[in-house]
């Protein structure tokens, strides 16, 4: 019987302990939640810290390349070796190339026919002719009647980068009228583009940090992240513009539904990056997953800051 009652006397005990622990928890994430609320511009200083660091990587780009964005073959011209094999093992070639010739830039790609692979194509640039045939021919022997060279103009390359600069800015105007007419605010507007610009702004700035060249496919990347970007303004400015609740409140409940979506898209393209071999995919999936952590500073942290005090102003 005495051996019962303690037993009986300890299960209080662990029940009590739980609660406590949960307690802790909770009282822990609700000083994360107060700090995040009431400090918000204090906060501000973290998007302000990585503009000033992209703006730093570009221009250290600059002093080293000569432009402000890397880019590669596609965008910038070179030198286009076309080979007429059965040689299949792409990616060996391509790392091959990358370790032998680590200034130049490389984009391989292959010919096929009725399913097999009948040639391959290197273009390359920043890398003599010779040079480029001398280290290709060490993985593919090549003879005069297996391949031709040709060199490709910088012409197309920068009229679409130039395409691309006039896109982006068309795509911010549309976004900026579209804002407007919904939500009746210069200041709304603003937030939301100047937190979408900042977004692919410091993310152009780390991909050039880590020497990642800009391709066609990465361009397609940053035109999407502007969606994506504004998808989240979109979502913040209607809970604390449009829906007249509770302040907190309505900004707890959009930043859980906008860092659901953010978490859902970062993981997709991350198992997305992990899966493919092939280089674009690999540079899209990159700059996307980059790209939307960046959009949580941006948007959680920025636009969150400048709504906050256009609406204290009014108040």
């Amino acid at each position: 019987m005495a051996k019962n009652k303690k037993k009986g006397k300890k299960k209080p005990k662990k029940q009590e302990m739980k609660k406590e622990r949960e307690s802790k928890e909770l009282s822990f994430l609700e000083k994360i939640k107060d700090f995040y609320f009431n400090e918000y511009r204090k906060l501000f200083i973290i998007p302000v810290i990585l503009f000033l660091f992209s703006i730093f990587a570009l221009i250290n780009s600059y002093n080293t390349t000569g432009d402000f964005i890397n880019r590669d073959v596609s965008l910038k011209g070179g030198i286009s070796l076309t080979i007429n094999t059965d040689f299949n093992d792409i990616s060996d070639l391509e790392e091959y190339l990358l370790v032998e010739l680590p200034d130049a830039s490389i984009n391989i790609r292959t010919i096929e026919a009725g399913g097999m692979v009948s040639g391959i194509i290197v273009e390359a640039s920043d890398v003599e002719e010779e040079l480029l045939e001398e280290k290709v021919n060490e993985k593919i022997p090549l003879t005069k009647e297996n391949y031709s060279l040709e060199t490709m103009g910088s012409t197309l390359g920068e009229s679409f980068f130039k395409q691309m600069f006039i896109a982006l800015l068309l795509a911010f105007a549309s976004m900026g009228f579209v804002f407007q007419f919904y939500f009746k605010s210069w200041y709304a507007t603003f937030a939301a583009l100047f937190s979408a610009f900042m977004d692919i702004f410091i993310t152009l700035g780390i991909m050039e940090f880590i020497g990642m060249k800009l391709t066609a496919g990465g361009i397609a990347a940053y035109l999407m992240l502007i969606g994506y970007s504004i998808d989240t303004s979109i979502l913040i400015s209607t809970k604390l513009i449009k829906e007249q609740t509770e302040l907190r409140k309505a900004l707890f409940g959009a930043m859980k539904t906008g860092l659901t979506m953010s978490a859902a898209g970062i993981v997709a393209m991350g198992i997305s990056f992990l899966l493919t071999n092939n280089t674009t995919l690999k540079q899209i999936m990159l700059i996307l997953i980059v790209g939307l952590v960046i959009d949580i500073f941006t948007t959680w942290i920025a636009n969150v800051a400048f709504l906050r005090i256009n609406l204290e102003k009014k108040k």
